[in-house]
């Protein structure tokens, strides 16, 4: 008999300690898993109240999917989000086996944020053009022709001349020759081009 009375005081303890430990685990677990979830269905609830967040999650998640998958538009991205509830990995699989679908026209997603900033940002540079770039000289100004543009068109050396007996042997001859023949083509063209311009002028303003 003292020896079941000693049994039933050690086992009582032990028992009690028992029931603590479970108590604290089972605490630790479901309460904290409720907690963790609490604020989540609230940003959610407060997500699907606000269309605002709405639409702000759902570009979040259309930005990922372009980032994962970036032959996927936008316009496709956000109305399969629309349809699977803003589902990520229910677009992602659709993605993977092939059965996005392309939205009706009648879907026309909001710009996204910033998308003003973006077009000013892409029409400022067509802007810019405005400013004269530097151009490269034209042939009379490389070749110092200015004085001989308003002079009378001389008939190079050696143009009759030169055929009859050939080319001269001398080679400082042979490179003068062509020389003022190259200048006498660029101020031959360049006063055909000033000529049609002023009959050009002329008949406009006729």
């Amino acid at each position: 008999m003292p020896d079941a009375a000693d049994d039933q005081q050690l086992n009582l303890p032990s028992l009690v300690v028992i029931l603590v430990i479970s108590g604290l685990i089972i605490r630790y677990f479901f309460f904290s898993s409720s907690s963790t979830q609490s604020p989540r269905s609230g940003r959610a609830a407060a997500a699907g109240s606000d269309p605002a967040a709405l639409m702000r999650a759902r570009e979040a998640a259309a930005e990922r999917i372009q980032q994962m998958f970036p032959q996927v538009d936008r316009r496709t991205a956000l109305w399969d989000l629309q349809r699977t509830g803003g589902n990520v990995a229910a677009t992602t699989e659709r993605i993977l086996a092939g059965r996005l679908e392309t939205p009706p026209i009648t879907f026309q997603p909001p710009p996204p944020p910033g998308g003003g900033n973006a077009g000013a940002n892409v029409t400022t540079p067509q802007s810019k053009p405005a400013t004269p770039s530097p151009s490269h000289p034209d042939l009379i100004t490389r070749y110092n022709l200015k004085d001989k543009l308003n002079a009378p068109l001389d008939e190079p050396e050696g143009s009759g001349k030169t055929s009859g007996k050939g080319w001269s042997t001398n080679r400082e001859e042979r490179q003068s020759l062509l020389q003022r023949r190259r200048d006498q083509m660029i101020l031959e063209a360049r006063r055909k081009m000033e000529a049609k311009i002023a009959a050009e002028k002329a008949a406009g303003q006729s």
